[in-house]
């Protein structure tokens, strides 16, 4: 496992080649890299994000956090179903950005709508990255189980954790559970006691608590 510094760089902005986002870099040699995108209300500079990029980047990671198409159009407001594929267009380009400054491992974590448009790109190219870390995946509508939101979910083969509140109105862990079993990935799953869609990053600790086990999982002590 990398050992933790205190020694972070200040996360640089970026806005080129169709990328818009935080970069975070080590201090020492990276020893992966994670990209992080938001959910459909928010932006790259969401709690969530920003706590987790602060963490893992703190273990060695070069991590991207970075804006989906529909939120570099314009700053607030949902995504339109319609432009989903130019959303997943940008994972892509972000992905890639990523890998033409470190070469090695590559993760891919998305809170919400973030989530379920990397999975869905995923499952379609699975060897795009490494691994995928589904924050709050948005299993159906609230109060809507009938409009689910899983039928990519049998083609997904690359190793992907979820991080999923017990008080999610997107999927109770037993909805979530069933989807997971559709997959024939390799999973793992973190269940915040309590914690709503949100998952309230710094009230519960989620960032910390994703890292720790997402080195477990994805056996990333190793990739230095």
């Amino acid at each position: 496992m990398t050992e933790e510094s205190d020694d972070v760089d200040v996360p640089e902005f970026v806005d080129e080649a169709e990328v818009r986002g935080f970069l975070h870099t080590p201090s020492g040699r990276s020893v992966g890299s994670l990209a992080l995108t938001h959910g459909a209300g928010g932006n790259f500079d969401a709690p969530l994000l920003a706590a987790s990029a602060d963490a893992w980047s703190a273990r060695g990671f070069t991590v991207l956090r970075f804006d989906l198409a529909f939120r570099r159009r314009k700053p607030s407001g949902p995504p339109h179903p319609s432009k989903a594929d130019a959303d997943r267009a940008s994972i892509e380009t972000a992905v890639t950005y990523l890998r033409r400054l470190r070469r090695g491992p590559i993760l891919l974590g998305g809170h919400s709508y973030g989530g379920r448009q990397a999975s869905m790109l995923v499952a379609e190219q699975p060897e795009l990255v490494d691994g995928l870390i589904l924050m709050s995946y948005p299993l159906h509508p609230p109060g809507k189980p009938e409009k689910a939101r899983t039928a990519h979910l049998p083609q997904l083969r690359t190793r992907t954790m979820f991080v999923h509140g017990t008080k999610d109105p997107f999927g109770s862990p037993a909805e979530l559970s069933d989807a997971i079993a559709l997959m024939p990935a390799h999973t793992a799953t973190i269940e915040i006691s309590g914690a709503g869609h949100d998952l309230s990053a710094k009230k519960y600790g989620v960032a910390g608590l994703v890292l720790e086990n997402a080195l477990e999982f994805f056996d990333a002590g190793s990739w230095s």
